[in-house]
């Protein structure tokens, strides 16, 4: 069982807890996830590692409340325990030195981007990183983007902050006026379909990292299984990070949604019988 020590805030819905994970954190890389269980009966859910501190032997997880289980994570206060914490898993991120590297990030798909962004500036790159959500109270770690970023463009649905628009707006800005070597996109994979179409259109090489259906972590079970440049791949270990110009998104897009209904049927069964004091 893993400790909770910090847990904040960042909206309504979105909660950052930081874990007592003294192996995962010496272990983990950019790039890098754990499955988490909480309960003894509990749902088995893959989170990726928004950060680590090795001197306190801690993981930081970045939490949207969307289901039963990731809502059961985020009532947890400080003191209390997570049952499984698994990892790391998957394959870390690719780090070198290209020149100008575009990252774009959206809604909680901002935490698993920001080790990648700070690994990328650590190794000498440029890193100009676009930030966007529906509106101003959707965005997240914006300081700490802005700490490992040589800049940082904030897009917003609704013009609450920043640029009024979409993320690919913010991308295109960047990509007319310099070169981009690379392009690391990470968020719904909508928003990364169109990332990918927009990259593709100038040529420029792009990185998603894939948040699909998961079990086991572990290449057994399949539920991950995504088609890129026609052949299947599991996103627990041949992932989660993809040439974006080779993924269908299509196809990962109707899998996701195979079991929205249930989902849905689940989570309001739980707030039913768990309501608000």
């Amino acid at each position: 069982m893993n400790k909770i020590i910090e847990k904040e805030y960042f909206s309504e819905a979105v909660v950052k807890l930081v874990l007592e994970a003294p192996a995962i954190a010496r272990n983990r890389r950019a790039g890098h996830f754990v499955i988490v269980r909480t309960g003894d009966k509990g749902e088995r859910i893959p989170l990726t590692i928004a950060g680590a501190n090795l001197e306190r032997g801690t993981i930081t997880l970045v939490i949207q409340k969307v289901g039963v289980t990731s809502t059961k994570l985020c009532d947890l206060e400080v003191g209390d325990l997570v049952t499984d914490v698994v990892g790391p898993l998957g394959k870390p991120t690719h780090i070198e030195k290209v020149g100008t590297v575009l990252a774009s990030g959206g809604g909680v798909g901002v935490a698993p981007l920001l080790p990648i962004v700070e690994a990328l500036k650590e190794a000498g790159n440029r890193v100009i990183t676009v930030l966007a959500a529906r509106k101003r109270e959707l965005i997240i770690l914006e300081e700490q983007m802005r700490e490992h970023s040589d800049e940082v463009i904030i897009m917003t649905d609704d013009g609450s902050y920043g640029k009024k628009g979409l993320v690919t707006q913010g991308m295109e800005e960047v990509i007319l006026r310099e070169k981009v070597d690379l392009a690391v996109t990470v968020g719904p994979a909508v928003m990364m379909k169109f990332c990918s179409l927009l990259t593709g259109k100038y040529g420029i090489s792009t990185v998603a990292s894939l948040n699909t259906l998961m079990v086991d972590g572990t290449g057994m079970c399949g539920a991950c299984r995504v088609t890129v440049g026609g052949k299947t791949k599991f996103v627990c270990v041949d992932g989660p990070e993809f040439d974006a110009h080779q993924v269908d998104f299509d196809e990962m897009m109707l899998r996701l949604n195979s079991y929205k209904l249930s989902e849905t049927e689940a989570y309001e069964n739980f707030l039913n019988s768990n309501p608000k004091p």
